[in-house]
């Protein structure tokens, strides 16, 4: 296996830019996503790694070898990089059955009858398909067809395994049993992963780390869940979960045990503590993210707690959701969405306070008009 490392990888098409100055290493057995919008660059840094686009400006590297670089107008060709890919549709040929789909990558290259139908059983192995080896291809479910184009990516050892949207056909249920099968053999074999999704769940479910993109430019790169619960920004906050996003401004900064940095904000109707990124100035400006699973729905008469920020509205309206019920409350600083217990009792005009604990609020800089 190998690592991968862009240098200030830029793709620019005319004036546009679709990728601007991507630093970024894939460490060798790591799993990595990219993360973001449609148009945010995601699959086009991903189609550079493999040879597919060429950067216009950087360096791209793979293991000790450098694949590409824009100053010097070196480029290795794609098939000589030693990558495995698997694409959105999975490119499955409907003419061949499922042992020539994954044979084919073993037999542009020449390889030995003996030694094809030896990795390519070993591969279908891996994805518990060997069973099938001699159906034909159109034969297969959407999920058969997925395990197939892992499989074919598999088969020949690749250096590093590349992934665009490989689980967006399939159905939510199959998605979700599929992206955890894929997780765990791409754990089992220590393969080096480069992953594009869409997807904030399977990104989080499946990555070691998450690169979150936008308008070609990287926002933050971290564990999931350091990247869910400490957004760097208002731009990576509202693309996770549904947040609520809290326009306040800073009345006092300090540096808690730890090293925490902790403010007093307030807003419109609202103030209270929260936690914070960097130490900011009296007066600036802030959005307090609290996500709808951290929030709580307390009787019109309830006090906040000294560790509390509080909010007091009237229920606008809820939803069912099976587990839990959104109920969304209009209050002076804005319309809170809660997820609260399913089966309470929410009607819609009712007087109540939501309470967040000051651990869970998160300030980052700007309001939304600077989003």
């Amino acid at each position: 296996m190998s690592n991968v490392t862009l240098e200030k990888v830029s793709r620019s098409f005319g004036d546009f830019v679709a990728v601007d100055s991507v630093d970024l290493r894939v460490e060798e057995g790591e799993f990595v996503t990219l993360l973001g919008p449609s148009g945010c660059g995601k699959t086009t840094t991903l189609r550079m790694v493999a040879g597919l686009e060429q950067n216009t400006g950087g360096r791209i590297s793979i293991g000790n070898e450098v694949v590409s670089d824009a100053a010097s107008k070196f480029v290795v060709p794609s098939e000589r990089r030693r990558l495995g890919m698997v694409f959105q549709s999975y490119a499955i040929w409907p003419h061949m059955t499922v042992f020539e789909n994954v044979a084919y990558p073993l037999r542009v290259r020449r390889r030995p009858n003996a030694e094809v139908q030896d990795l390519v059983m070993r591969a279908l192995r891996l994805v518990e398909m060997e069973r099938f080896a001699e159906r034909p291809a159109p034969a297969l479910s959407g999920g058969q067809q997925q395990r197939v184009a892992i499989a074919r990516a598999l088969v020949f050892e690749p250096k590093v395994l590349l992934l665009d949207e490989p689980l967006s056909n399939l159905d939510a249920k199959l998605r979700l049993q599929m992206g955890d099968e894929f997780r765990s053999i791409q754990k089992r074999l220590g393969m080096t992963s480069l992953y594009v999704t869409h997807d904030q769940s399977e990104a989080m479910a499946l990555s070691d780390r998450v690169v979150v993109m936008d308008r070609g430019r990287i926002q933050q790169i971290g564990a999931p869940e350091e990247i869910y619960r400490r957004p760097v920004n208002r731009t990576v906050a509202a693309f996770f979960g549904t947040p609520n996003l809290l326009d306040a401004s800073v009345e006092s900064c300090r540096r808690i045990a730890g090293g925490r940095i902790q403010l007093d904000v307030a807003g419109q109707g609202w103030r209270g503590p929260c936690d914070a990124a960097a130490e900011l100035t009296p007066g600036q400006s802030v959005t307090v993210m609290v996500r709808p699973e951290d929030a709580r729905i307390a009787g019109p008469d309830a006090v906040r707690g000294e560790h509390e920020l509080q909010w007091t509205g009237r229920i606008a309206h809820t939803i069912f959701r099976g587990p839990t019920r959104s109920v969304f409350v209009d209050t002076e600083g804005g319309r809170i969405n809660v997820d609260a217990p399913a089966f309470g009792n929410y009607a819609i005009g009712d007087n109540v306070n939501v309470l967040v604990p000051q651990s869970a609020a998160w300030a980052v800089i700007g309001h939304k008009e600077a989003a």
